[in-house]
């Protein structure tokens, strides 16, 4: 099965630009999509109340903003939306469901910039990459089948950004969020697109400024990790930077049916 994560960068303006027939066609079992920017029922109709996807949302308490969402074709077995600390429930920021074995969180993790670009956000980013961290770390102990996928809002490397040197001191680039995903990455978690694609050039964000996305000077700050117990069924992971419609494109995993164990 293919599981597949996207910014949409709003669902509203994204169904516009044809994100219904990527959904038919994208030969997903489950898209989680960050950035969603709506409330339930604000999403459009013909995404909301269709027979063949199960639509699970989490809004932010602010209109317009944050959301993230989740279509499967079955529905989960368990829902999670919030990691018990206020200040970061309210941003709509998180999902951690549970399709039989496997636990699967869609995380949209905060941008470390404030109002005025001004950095001042990287702490909350940073609380929401620990908090999240503390949640998912029993199940990776147990060696239960975990997958964490979203906008982390962070290029981990050189390679995984055009300009690394002009981006040293800004948000998405500093040393102390690349730290962050260090954590992650060396306490187990295997970044899928890495394990299988060692070459620069593979980006998920570019700039909506002129020409940036053709000449393909890009970001790659979306992200599917792997618990050391779902890495096994992992067969592939890839970036779809041909689909339009948001400054983000998809990304995806394929795995193992076994992936959701014999209770699915």
């Amino acid at each position: 099965m293919r599981i597949a994560s996207w910014n949409i960068n709003g669902v509203r303006a994204c169904a516009r630009k044809g994100f219904g027939d990527w959904l038919d066609s994208c030969d997903a079992g489950i898209v989680s999509l960050q950035e969603v920017r709506a409330k339930r029922e604000q999403v459009p109709a013909e995404l909301r109340e269709r027979d063949d996807w199960h639509l699970e949302l989490v809004a932010a308490e602010r209109a317009g903003y944050s959301g993230v969402a989740v279509f499967a074709r079955q529905a989960p077995n368990a829902v999670q939306t919030e990691l018990g600390h206020p200040e970061i429930d309210c941003e709509g920021r998180l999902q951690i469901l549970r399709f039989g074995d496997l636990h699967l969180a869609n995380a949209y993790f905060p941008n470390g910039n404030g109002k005025n670009r001004d950095l001042s956000r990287i702490p909350y980013k940073l609380d929401f990459y620990r908090r999240l961290y503390e949640e998912l770390e029993p199940a990776k102990i147990r060696g239960d089948p975990v997958l964490v996928m979203g906008d982390f809002n962070t290029a981990h490397q050189e390679l995984d950004l055009a300009r690394p040197k002009q981006n040293r001191e800004t948000s998405g680039f500093r040393i102390e969020e690349r730290e962050e995903l260090d954590r992650w990455l060396q306490s187990g978690w295997v970044d899928t697109f890495r394990h299988f694609e060692d070459q620069g050039g593979h980006y998920s964000w570019w700039s909506q400024r002129f020409g940036v996305r053709e000449r393909n000077i890009g970001w790659r700050i979306d992200y599917i990790l792997a618990s050391p117990g779902a890495m096994p069924f992992v067969r592939a992971a890839s970036i779809h930077p041909e689909v339009m419609g948001s400054d983000h494109c998809p990304i995806s995993v394929d795995v193992d049916d076994g992936i959701f164990g014999h209770h699915s």
